[in-house]
């Protein structure tokens, strides 16, 4: 059941970004490209963010902020590599505003999953 609300919130997130923050995160392809990209964020914290928190983790002993926004800036990364290599008609993720864009869509996407996280654990 957990899986499913955090599908659902990470759906919603991908959807807020689309809509309020299109000078920095783009998506093409509707609801579909929406459902698609939150279930692939879904399954990368999962599978992959576990990962990257342990590589990380001497940097978070003396960066916190720092390395916590690296770590949302490669699972950012990540999924728009694997965005890149779906097909354009279903979906495409675009991310503009140079490293100003990639900060802000990390952050976001960071505060969105650490929310979640909390949400989910009342």
């Amino acid at each position: 059941m957990k899986i499913l609300v955090k599908f659902l919130l990470n759906v919603a997130t991908v959807w807020v970004m689309a809509t309020y923050l299109s000078q920095y995160f783009q998506m093409t392809g509707g609801i579909p490209a929406f459902i698609i990209v939150g279930a692939l964020i879904t399954l990368m914290n999962m599978f992959v963010r576990p990962i990257l928190d342990i590589l990380t983790l001497p940097l978070k002993l003396f960066a916190t902020i720092l390395a916590v926004i690296i770590v949302n800036g490669v699972f950012i990364q990540f999924a728009h590599m694997v965005v890149i290599n779906m097909d354009p008609g279903l979906v495409t993720m675009e991310i503009y505003g140079g490293l100003w864009g990639w900060v802000v869509v990390a952050v976001v996407f960071g505060f969105a999953n650490w929310l979640v996280k909390e949400m989910l654990h009342r």
